[in-house]
């Protein structure tokens, strides 16, 4: 039924009009009549990488705090279903190259200032500018004008001319390619509008936001807590059932486990390996473990000496693949609370397919990665180095890089090691700098329910050299070239036909190495109600009460 319904909602965007119907809180799951609305929830959190600036933030720390701070066009309720939130229509042409969008005029920031149309050209614009290096510049790149605030010395106020405002509550956007998709792109965290503040001082305001979402910025105490008041001026579909959310900023995940054993902490949407097959029958806590849309990579950049996107690299890396075990990593180390990984997108999102062709380089033979081994030491000979992979040591995967290490060991008997970095903000902070000289370890969760969003913001050529999350840089012509006409077909299934495609091109050359799909896992304290962890693997935050 879930993947039915997001399907439909696609396949609508695809014809050309988006009428998205609202839907009330009460759709959402609802807490016990017994429960308090206004307790604070006590969530676990990492610290985010950077400031709290929605197109800056594309990693789980600062994510999860944008998406309760700050409400788009359209938002997603906890299964993946689109629905209008700032937005009163939106509304394309007949080939989905333009967009006209009207907003509703009561929405306000929690300034009290008003968000109108300008308040999303003026921020989607700021995001584009190449000399404001956001993180998430690269989601802008189909927009009219884009390539014209690539350019060096590009004025930080410079606006996308594909942004076309009409009025307060009137604005059309102008694409340079169709993208039938495109109207539930816009529910992701980094076209979120901004007040006028933020242009006055954008490092002040990430230190201290103003949103119009759920919930409204309280405090940020760094290293330590995030703490969130209920926005009770908020406009949308999704108001908080509790009065604020502290996110404890944690740096080991079986501390935060044996918070929520004690009741000193409410929820968490992970669990610690040392737990993961005894969390369910676990009576001091309330476990959750259900099929989820994150997947777990590992990425080994072509800038290590062996490992370039040419002949040789594309065998060590299929020989890696190989190499590891993944059926007995999920059941031995993850305790059953993972799927080995086929492709590049998770079994919960439409255009999954565990038929692709080239697949089998995802699945373990031990004498196959030998073989394959060999012949790339036939183009050029391994010698005595050393392959190292690196992970953030706050987020509980240490017996899983062991088990990766020893899987390729026994494999393909080369000298292997871990490479652990000691937070989840310092190994991004490295990847996203170039400077970290490892495999390192990768995860996806969607910002909305579609095949491409697996794959253009991880694979494509826009998406590198810091434009996005291509962490690996890598770039191939012919994989962009399917990824833009799957954008123009007119139908979700047509168009997930053509992103398969895409995929068996990245089966051979293994950008990334795809390892498994990690159930949405995690645990709450006696006493909450309502607990629930949505399509996007995050707690339904607003919903959860005490």
């Amino acid at each position: 039924m879930k993947k039915s319904k997001i399907t439909m909602i696609t396949a609508a965007v695809a014809a050309a009009v988006l009428a998205l119907g609202a839907c009330g809180a009460g759709n959402n799951n609802s807490s016990s009549n017994s429960a308090s609305t206004d307790a604070v929830i006590t969530a676990y959190g990492s610290e985010p990488e950077n400031t709290l600036i929605p197109a800056n933030t594309n990693e789980n720390g600062g994510g999860r705090v944008i998406q309760l701070l700050f409400s788009g066009l359209v938002g997603f309720d906890a299964d993946g279903n689109a629905h209008n939130e700032v937005a009163k229509s939106i509304k394309a042409n007949d080939d989905n190259t333009k967009f006209d969008i009207e907003i509703n005029p009561d929405w306000t920031f929690s300034d009290g200032t008003k968000v109108t149309a300008e308040s999303f050209t003026k921020a989607w614009s700021y995001a584009a500018v190449v000399t404001n290096a956001q993180l998430n510049n690269s989601w802008f790149s189909n927009i009219k004008g884009y390539d014209d605030l690539q350019a060096d010395g590009t004025a930080s106020d410079a606006q996308l001319s594909g942004l076309s405002v009409t009025d307060a509550t009137h604005f059309s956007v102008e694409l340079t390619a169709p993208s039938s998709t495109f109207p539930i792109q816009v529910g992701y965290s980094a076209f979120s509008p901004l007040p006028e503040s933020f242009y006055k001082d954008p490092k002040a305001f990430g230190e201290k936001p103003v949103g119009n979402g759920p919930y409204k910025f309280k405090s940020w105490t760094h290293n330590q807590s995030i703490s969130l008041e209920k926005n009770d001026d908020y406009k949308g579909n999704f108001p908080a059932k509790n009065a604020g959310v502290d996110f404890k900023i944690y740096t080991d995940v079986d501390t935060a486990y044996a918070d929520i054993q004690a009741g000193n902490l409410d929820v968490m949407d992970t669990v610690p390996s040392s737990a993961t097959t005894t969390f369910e029958s676990d009576s001091t806590i309330q476990a959750f473990n259900k099929p989820g849309a994150t997947i777990q990579t590992i990425i080994i950049p072509a800038t290590i000496e062996h490992f370039g996107y040419n002949e040789e690299g594309r065998l060590r890396r299929q020989a890696i693949s190989r190499a590891i075990n993944r059926e007995q990593i999920v059941q031995k180390v993850l305790g059953g609370t993972g799927t080995p990984a086929v492709d590049y997108i998770s079994p919960a999102i439409p255009g999954y397919s565990e038929d692709l062709k080239g697949n089998e380089v995802l699945k373990y033979n031990a004498s196959e990665a030998k073989k394959l081994w060999d012949q790339a030491n036939a183009i050029s000979d391994w010698g005595n180095s050393k392959l190292t992979l690196a992970y953030n040591a706050d987020g509980g995967h240490k017996d899983i890089f062991d088990a990766y290490v020893n899987s390729i060991k026994n494999a393909l008997n080369i000298d292997v090691a871990t490479n652990p970095v000691a937070t989840f903000q310092e190994l991004r902070q490295e990847i996203n700098n170039r400077s970290l000289k490892s495999g390192f370890r990768a995860g996806w969760m969607p910002d909305y329910p579609s095949a491409e969003n697996y794959l253009q913001p991880l694979y494509s050529s826009s998406a590198a050299d810091g434009h996005g999350s291509n962490d690996g840089d890598y770039k191939n012509p012919e994989f962009d070239a399917l990824l833009e006409k799957a954008a123009a077909a007119s139908s979700t299934e047509d168009a997930n036909k053509i992103y398969q495609q895409a995929e068996e091109i990245l089966l051979q050359d293994l950008p990334a190495i795809p390892i498994y799909y990690r159930n949405n896992t995690g645990a709450a304290a006696q006493g909450v109600k309502g607990f629930n962890i949505g399509w996007n693997s995050l707690p339904d935050y607003a919903n959860i009460t005490k």
